[in-house]
């Protein structure tokens, strides 16, 4: 950690991204992390690999410090990444990842192998919004509404609201520390798990239409096809809770959900604790946690 603040402070300009189709953790923790950057009077870009598309839920985030891929530097002197257990999770920005002078890898995945020039793994914290929140402590930077609003975001998502066994006590005091700053739970809450568009409705009922439950597995699954999102005019970034929808079945252990679009297959996988469905995903060239992967 101490390793990471002396690079960054050394930086002419800090080069953030997260992972490719972000979610709440690695959205929060890159736009977290740039806010507080520039709170601090730092020069700070932020941008992800394509495609370039957030998901509607969190618009309430400060998604205008957004840049496309196109637009991020291709000689970063210093690059930080925020939830990427692997390079290839970059898209096209892996090329300046391999670049850099400096990377500095934030994650909180055990199968990340390690990428950067420092890495800042632990797959002890809840989410990789944890592991910012402790650098920018680190770094002396402020922490404002805005920076304490999509770290709050990236603790809630990653633990479930805070129901998953990943949850510490580290985990909750940050979430109160946040909380305190100006973060508040509600929107984050109504925006992230209470909101959707009316298509989702469609493909959600589409998907638990063709639900199958394995009981000599105990498992169940079931499918995403590309024809409904067509069907409902929704897109893929806006299915992200279709899992929790398939992996309430009581009878099952492990839960999967197959989407079969863009040409490709990939799996989200759901575990209540006995199967390790990380180690399933990275023995399909996937990657994640004991209970929760891709």
């Amino acid at each position: 950690m101490q390793r990471a603040a002396e690079v960054i402070a050394r930086a002419s300009i800090v080069a953030v991204t997260c992972h490719i189709n972000p979610d709440g953790d690695a959205l929060g923790s890159a736009l977290g992390f740039v806010a507080a950057a520039r709170n601090a009077g730092r020069d700070a870009v932020v941008s992800f690999g394509s495609p370039f598309v957030v998901g509607g839920s969190y618009r309430f985030l400060p998604l205008a410090m957004l840049v496309p891929p196109n637009e991020f530097p291709n000689e970063p002197d210093v690059m930080v990444t925020f939830d990427v257990a692997s390079a290839d999770r970059l898209g096209e920005l892996e090329a300046a990842a391999t670049r850099a002078g400096e990377v500095i890898v934030v994650d909180h995945h055990a199968s990340n192998p390690g990428f950067g020039t420092v890495n800042l793994i632990d797959p002890a914290a809840a989410a990789s919004a944890q592991l910012a929140y402790r650098l920018i402590l680190e770094l002396g930077w402020p922490i404002d509404q805005v920076v304490a609003t999509c770290l709050l975001t990236g603790l809630v998502t990653d633990t479930g609201r805070f129901q998953y066994g990943n949850t510490s006590a580290e985990t909750l005091r940050a979430a109160a520390d946040m909380v305190e700053a100006g973060a508040r739970p509600e929107l984050i809450g109504r925006h992230v798990y209470e909101e959707a568009p009316f298509g989702f409705l469609g493909v959600q009922a589409a998907v638990l239409g063709r639900a199958v439950l394995e009981k000599d597995r105990s498992m169940v699954w079931s499918v995403l096809h590309a024809s409904d999102l067509e069907r409902h005019q929704i897109g893929i970034e806006d299915t992200d809770p279709l899992i929790d929808a398939v992996r309430v079945a009581r009878e099952a252990e492990v839960a999967v959900l197959l989407k079969d679009v863009d040409g490709s297959v990939k799996a989200s996988l759901r575990s209540r604790g006995l199967i390790d469905v990380g180690t399933v995903a990275v023995a399909l060239g996937g990657g994640g946690h004991h209970n929760a992967s891709g």
